[in-house]
C-alpha cells in the first residue's frame, strides 16, 4: 500500500504561503502558512497533521490489540500533543481515554504499551513517544 500528499509552496518561509492536498482529497489546497504553524494563523500545519496522524494510528493499533485479547472497546479517545522545539519534534504524548468492558487495569496498559509501541507512526518517528491512559 502507498499513500501521498502533495504540498506547494509560493514565497519566502515566513511571508509566503501554501497548501496541502492528500490523495483522498480529504485535505484539498488545504492552506498553511508561517502563522498557521508558529502562530494563531488560519489553516493547518505539519505538526497538527503529524499529531493526526499519531492518534488516529495509535488508536486503531490499540483497537486491534484490544481484540486480540478478547476485548472490543466501546470507545477510544487519544489526543496526541506533539512538541516542537529548535526545529526538531522532540516528543509526541498520548493521552488516552477508552470504555473498555471486562478489562481490568493491568490488561489496559499492556494493550496501550503494545499499541504505543507497534502502531506505524510510533515506529516511524526518532523522539520521545509517552503515554497516560485512563480507563473508565
Amino acid at each position: 500500500m502507498k499513500r501521498n500528499a502533495t504540498a506547494v509552496w509560493n514565497g519566502t518561509g515566513k511571508e509566503g504561503t501554501g497548501h496541502l492536498t492528500t490523495q483522498s482529497n480529504v485535505l484539498n489546497k488545504t492552506q498553511y502558512s508561517f502563522n498557521s504553524r508558529f502562530a494563531d494563523g488560519i489553516g493547518t500545519n505539519p505538526e497538527e497533521l503529524v499529531a493526526a496522524a499519531h492518534a488516529g494510528c495509535f488508536t486503531m493499533k490499540l483497537s486491534f490489540v484490544l481484540n486480540a485479547a478478547g476485548f472490543t472497546a466501546d470507545e477510544i479517545s487519544t489526543k496526541c500533543d506533539i512538541t516542537l522545539e529548535d526545529g526538531t519534534i522532540t516528543s509526541s504524548h498520548l493521552t488516552v481515554n477508552a470504555k473498555v468492558p471486562g478489562i481490568d487495569q493491568a490488561a489496559f496498559d499492556a494493550s496501550v504499551a503494545d499499541a504505543k509501541a507497534n502502531c506505524p507512526i510510533s515506529k516511524l518517528y526518532n523522539t520521545n513517544i509517552t503515554a497516560e491512559a485512563v480507563l473508565g
